[in-house]
């Protein structure tokens, strides 16, 4: 479990194809106390520690996860986010964030507002119904406060220090991007349709 404040922003150091595909991260804040078995989210995905190191860590990647979220993207030298677990009893600063991916969507339009810059997202017809206005979502890992909902476009607001410590500080159109939708509305959702 995580809760989308953002760490830091890591590197892709290494990709390894062959039985498995294995991806070695460097950059990780804290990562001298990361233990084999750990979780981390890596732009919204989670990911197992399979080993440890003194900046990073190395994770083994299902087929699965490369072929639905932007992993299976990533190159050498891209930049992630990056946010160890929740730790119970820290602080819960954004919203509850599982790591669990439910789609990639992408950066329809990015408009400077003072300081801050406002991203309209297109949204995955399935994953509509999930948001709305004033409402958490995970893009990259990063809770976001849905600002409106627009049909199939939704938008989010990114302060000047929320582009400086994450991927956002490039955010622009045709960007793609993992969403996690608020897990307590998928809950809602799922108990309206039984009822129904």
């Amino acid at each position: 479990m995580f809760t989308g404040i953002v760490a830091g922003v890591g590197t892709v150091a290494a990709i390894a194809r062959g039985g498995a595909v294995r991806i070695e991260i460097a950059g990780l804040p804290d990562a001298e106390g990361l233990e084999v078995g750990a979780s981390v989210a890596c732009s919204g995905v989670c990911l197992t520690a399979v080993e440890t190191g003194p900046d990073g860590f190395a994770a083994e990647v299902s087929a699965e996860t490369l072929a639905r979220t932007t992993a299976g993207t990533w190159r050498v030298g891209a930049a992630v986010n990056l946010e160890r677990a929740l730790r119970l009893g820290a602080e819960l600063g954004g919203h509850l964030v599982s790591g669990h991916v439910d789609g990639v969507t992408g950066i329809v339009a990015a408009e400077p507002a003072g300081d801050s810059v406002v991203l309209s997202v297109a949204m995955p017809g399935w994953l509509a119904p999930f948001t709305a206005p004033k409402g958490s979502i995970a893009l990259d890992g990063v809770s976001l406060t849905v600002n409106e909902v627009l049909g199939d476009r939704f938008t989010v607001n990114l302060v000047g220090h929320t582009r400086r410590v994450t991927t956002f500080r490039g955010a622009a159109p045709g960007r793609a991007l993992n969403v996690e939708i608020d897990m307590l509305a998928r809950y809602v959702r799922r108990a309206l349709d039984a009822a129904r």
